[in-house]
């Protein structure tokens, strides 16, 4: 849907599937002595209940602009080969990624790193919202992309998927 590629960073938002063999072909080098993939999927419950469904949306441009803006940040930081950060956005089926971040760098620690840390601003700062449906309930629940927040419950009636 929309990308951005250029010296060593690859920032993706797509409404397809999540290819993690890509994910580590676009940030593996000579250079590299460490790949650290990141997972995100969509599990099957939050706060002791069944999760139904997930579905993410996000103002586009912006969300974007800043998920480059967070990963050339990153580079410099942790003084990284390459890194690559794809969201996806619509329904995410259980079990299936919703996020994808994989690093290199010369030497293991400064990927573990800045692996765990560009997912940890993603979720605070990327502009990507997610409505959760619980098994058994009307509506759900919108929410920014981060953990463990309780969202605002919103009725079927009420919604915007739209953002």
């Amino acid at each position: 849907m929309a990308r951005q590629d250029d010296d060593g960073i690859h920032v993706e938002l797509t409404y397809d599937p999540l290819d993690a063999v890509s994910a580590m072909a676009r940030v593996k080098s000579p250079k590299a002595g460490a790949v650290v993939l990141f997972a995100g999927t969509t599990r099957d419950n939050f706060a002791n209940k069944a999760v139904a469904s997930l579905t993410y949306t996000a103002y586009v441009p912006l969300a974007l602009r800043t998920l480059h803006t967070l990963a050339a940040e990153l580079v410099k930081k942790h003084d990284l080969t390459a890194i690559s950060m794809t969201h996806r956005l619509g329904p995410v089926p259980i079990g299936e990624e919703s996020i994808l971040i994989a690093v290199s760098s010369p030497h293991r620690q400064a990927a573990w790193r800045a692996g765990e840390e560009a997912l940890e601003v993603c979720k605070e700062r990327v502009e990507v919202w997610k409505l959760e449906r619980f098994v058994g309930e009307e509506g759900g629940v919108w929410k920014a992309n981060r953990d463990g927040v309780q969202g605002v419950w919103v009725p079927d009636d009420k919604e915007d998927t739209e953002h």
